[in-house]
């Protein structure tokens, strides 16, 4: 059963991330960021809001990479050391396949999950269209919301952090657990409580076409890139489509340059931008020259920070074996209520 809680109790946060190599800005804005403010966060009494749990989903990469999974491990390392990098260095960090309790619980509910619950699951065909190169007619690939079911479940959290985009994405992991519990409940209590979703900020971060920043659009700006290669993608970034000529006044809010000085830069940056663009008093390079300031001063402080773990990588190792005994203890927690409700032991 879940933890009684009182007000100094902190609440249980879980969430993952695949390892599809060095993160990006889009990772960053959209989840990483939220996740170290999680690990920092108080409560009225002065004690940790959050008792947190992140990890490197590399189960859910064999999705897709099941055919050539050979870039997983570096993939892992890299993800690893942008989750430090970033500041996410005083939680427990893990990879999933290190906790062997995942994979166990996804098998108990694919016994009972319906079939069309996966079928109707909005990025399954979306992920089969943009990924056509890959036979993804598979049942690991159909299955993946359980296993994701299956990686919250495990530990029993209060809260899953998602961006308002995501909300929906949660309600799979509920329906499960409202069905095993109404299929296994020894005693009063339900042995797998529903997870909330504690919504977090993420803002609109564009990549350098335009579209949504993404690694299969190849348009991110990763956080290990050096300061030069910063500048340059920025320059030949899309900007408003009005903006024909320099002498050509232009939006700020229909400019996906426009959207990064929102996220990145200062107040008084952004009033500047505004005067000058909508008065064509100021070119678009300049602009761009801006926004590029702001991605920079944020970038900093994770590369320099990164720099010690490469130097250092016996250390992530030690901080990942460290974070998966504690995952494991709880996952086998969970695991001992779950095999008992299903007569298992």
């Amino acid at each position: 059963m879940s933890a009684t809680h009182t007000s100094s109790t902190p609440k249980r946060v879980l969430s993952g991330m695949r390892p599809t190599g060095r993160l990006h800005l889009g990772n960053y804005m959209g989840a990483l960021r939220n996740w170290v403010e999680l690990q920092h966060e108080k409560n009225d009494g002065g004690g940790l809001k959050y008792e947190c749990f992140f990890f490197i989903a590399d189960l859910h990469a064999l999705t897709t990479e099941y055919a050539d999974p050979s870039g997983i491990q570096q993939s892992i390392q890299d993800v690893a050391m942008d989750f430090l990098a970033a500041g996410l260095d005083e939680t427990s960090i893990f990879v999933q396949s290190d906790v062997p309790q995942h994979s166990e619980l996804f098998t108990l509910f694919a016994m009972f999950t319906p079939l069309s619950w996966l079928e109707r699951v909005p990025t399954y065909k979306d992920q089969q269209e943009q990924l056509r190169e890959k036979d993804l007619n598979t049942y690991g690939f159909l299955g993946y919301p359980l296993l994701q079911a299956a990686d919250i479940l495990l530990y029993r959290p209060d809260f899953v952090p998602v961006g308002q985009d995501q909300v929906a994405h949660v309600e799979l992991t509920r329906e499960v657990a409202r069905k095993f519990n109404s299929h296994y409940k020894p005693g009063k209590q339900d042995v797998l409580p529903e997870p909330k979703v504690l919504v977090t900020a993420s803002p609109k971060l564009p990549g350098t076409d335009g579209r949504k920043m993404s690694k299969s659009y190849g348009n991110t700006i990763s956080l290990t890139e050096p300061e030069a290669e910063v500048r340059k993608k920025l320059k030949t970034m899309v900007t408003d489509p009005a903006r024909v000529r320099r002498t050509d006044p232009g939006n700020p809010e229909v400019c996906p340059v426009g959207d990064l000085h929102k996220v990145f830069s200062s107040d008084e940056t952004r009033l500047k931008v505004w005067e000058g663009c909508t008065t064509a008093g100021i070119g678009c390079i300049e602009c761009k020259g801006w926004a590029a300031d702001g991605i920079v001063a944020v970038l900093e402080p994770i590369q320099a920070r990164r720099k010690k773990y490469e130097a250092n990588p016996k250390l992530v190792t030690e901080i990942l074996t460290a974070g998966a005994v504690r995952a494991k203890e709880n996952a086998e927690a969970t695991m001992q209520q779950v095999r008992h409700a299903m007569k298992l032991g």
